[in-house]
């Protein structure tokens, strides 16, 4: 299947085709991040108190999470949130193109 004859928008090209997955999530509460490692190398940052279900997290359900969907997605079970790499990665344009 070829990207011109698929419905894929252009990150889920880069997520399904590409083969990019999240390798690891790493919490850091006093600093009220989380990063997201990918596969090729890169991370991704996300403010914990932006996350309305991990806001009050204590350290110990921030580093109980899974991956899910092979690396596309993370899930915590304690606070039932998921996060998608699509969503990560639109937030990480969106912060970017904010910043030019």
């Amino acid at each position: 299947m070829t990207s011109s004859k698929n419905k894929y928008d252009t990150l889920e090209q880069i997520i399904f085709e590409q083969g990019l997955r999240i390798l690891g999530v790493h919490a850091y509460q006093e600093l009220n991040l989380l990063l997201f490692v990918l596969n090729n190398g890169k991370v991704l940052r996300r403010k914990i108190d932006t996350l309305a279900r991990l806001r009050d997290a204590n350290q110990t359900v921030l580093d109980n999470y899974h991956l899910i969907a092979g690396g596309v997605g993370v899930h915590w079970p304690d606070v039932d949130e998921d996060l998608s790499l699509k969503g990560l990665l639109k937030a990480e344009f969106s912060m970017q193109a904010m910043a030019v």
